[in-house]
């Protein structure tokens, strides 16, 4: 199967010979995450690598990007780039390449986590939209609309004193017991 490898030179063995099994363990580790079988990463105690961010430089996923993008970037411009110190140099580029394109994918999905759980103390001394007609004190609830986070919320809500038609401004005052949130007319 590999027969090509035994009168290749020293420079397309090395490269073929890192991504095979750089590639099998890629696609090991791919599969694992995808299927969710939990974090594939090797850690340690060390401060080898540290970084203030929420991704470190040293670890066995960058180490595999990085071989499978200087072993095939070998393979692949071996017949293109003649002189060998520039085929190393490139096959090094795309391995960097590899490791930072790996790095703003995760960013990327690092900015998709959010935590989108809605605290009423938040909007308290916010103003809000009434949906639906609160009657006056101890009468009934209404509904109010208000924007958080980016998000409109409905919420029931109960008037201090009086009835605040539908469409009319309020001003959220406090939060009740079962999240009813007691407000005000705008004026």
């Amino acid at each position: 199967m590999f027969d090509f490898l035994t009168h290749a030179d020293i420079y397309l063995t090395t490269f073929w010979y890192i991504a095979m099994p750089v590639s099998l363990i890629f696609l090991v580790q791919a599969a694992l995450t995808f299927f969710g079988a939990g974090d594939t990463e090797i850690h340690s105690d060390t401060d080898f690598g540290h970084m203030d961010s929420p991704m470190e430089l040293f670890t066995l996923r960058n180490l595999i990007n990085f071989l499978l993008g200087f072993s095939w970037g070998g393979i692949c411009f071996y017949t293109t780039i003649q002189n060998k110190t520039f085929l190393v140099i490139a096959s090094l580029a795309v391995g960097v390449i590899f490791v930072t394109l790996f790095f703003y994918i995760i960013q990327q999905i690092k900015k998709l986590e959010q935590n989108n759980t809605f605290d009423y103390q938040s909007i308290v001394g916010q103003g809000a939209d009434v949906y639906l007609k609160i009657p006056e004190a101890t009468k009934g609830k209404g509904k109010i609309s208000v924007s958080y986070n980016g998000a409109v919320h409905e919420l029931d809500a109960v008037s201090d004193s009086e009835t605040i038609a539908t469409g009319e401004k309020v001003l959220i005052l406090d939060v009740l017991p079962d999240q009813v949130l007691l407000v005000k007319p705008l004026e």
